[in-house]
């Protein structure tokens, strides 16, 4: 175990009463004699029997949120009362493969931060789940400028250093994933993608709204994106203002054979505005990075 990680394990659960007894003892099974681990489980304001379930388990670490605060919210608490540099984040729902934490943890001395990354039939979402998914990942892409495989896997390893350098981008919801990926590969961290099974969740109710998630996600990026690469999104705006106002003047003319001049100078000052904007925040990250 000399050359493995120690290892603080981190499940946010709420209202999991009918899997999270197993999953903690297929946990146990996996990983006992194979390395140094503690097991934080963050009940998240559970109005279910997922509290008295898990005060019943020995050698975990339970803490309670009174109220549910959300995933990301859950991590966090987690996070910060662990002991270890390491943080694997693994699901409550019975949706994760313990028998790949090994998988993931032998590219922990390589790299940065290893996902799980969700692929073939396994992978049990809806159509508007994974067209969603797919829609993010693309925005993601085309930010970060390297391939994203599964931009919100819950499955991950990473250095609590790592998580506390974005500590103050993550947000209440079920954004830590999507947040803590894109900051890294825009960031440059060293991230590596591990192909896992997934499960159908065994119990409980999802608490992800695709169309309400999705917004949030694609806000949260452009957030991210701006925090760290402004051209990315001031620039394609200019053009996107620029483009419209010459389809306005050519519109304009063959329709009334006039100039629309004053549409036309607002969106121009829009465009010129945007690569402003785009390059005062370009300025002001080379700054805080230098």
């Amino acid at each position: 175990m000399n050359n493995v990680p120690k290892l603080s394990i981190v499940i946010p659960a709420y209202n999991e009463g009918q899997t999270i007894a197993g999953v903690l003892t297929d946990l146990k099974k996996e990983l006992t004699g194979k390395l140094i681990h503690e097991i934080i489980v963050v009940n998240d304001g559970s109005t279910d029997n997922s509290l008295s379930i898990l005060n019943t388990i020995p050698d975990i670490k339970v803490l309670n949120h009174k109220v549910n605060r959300g995933y990301s919210s859950s991590l966090k608490t987690g996070i910060e009362n662990s002991q270890y540099d390491w943080i694997l984040t693994f699901d409550s729902d019975g949706s994760h493969p313990s028998h790949q934490i090994m998988d993931l943890i032998k590219f922990c001395g390589e790299y940065d931060m290893v996902i799980g990354s969700r692929v073939g039939k396994q992978a049990h979402d809806t159509i508007l789940r994974k067209t969603g998914r797919r829609i993010i990942a693309r925005f993601a892409q085309y930010i970060s400028q390297v391939k994203i495989p599964d931009i919100n896997s819950g499955f991950r390893i990473f250095k609590k250093e790592l998580a506390k350098k974005f500590w103050h981008l993550f947000p209440e919801g079920f954004s830590f994933s999507t947040t803590i990926t894109v900051a890294s590969h825009v960031a440059r961290y060293a991230v590596k993608y591990v192909p896992i099974e997934t499960y159908r969740r065994q119990g409980g109710k999802s608490g992800i709204k695709p169309v309400r998630d999705m917004v949030g996600f694609l806000s949260i990026i452009v957030r991210l994106a701006i925090y760290f690469k402004p051209l990315r999104v001031f620039v394609p705006l200019s053009v996107i203002f620029l483009g419209t106002a010459l389809l306005v003047v050519g519109i304009g003319y063959y329709l009334t054979n006039g100039f629309l001049d004053t549409t036309f100078a607002i969106l121009i000052n829009a465009s010129i505005q945007s690569l402003i904007f785009g390059l005062i925040a370009e300025m002001m990250v080379k700054r805080f990075y230098d």
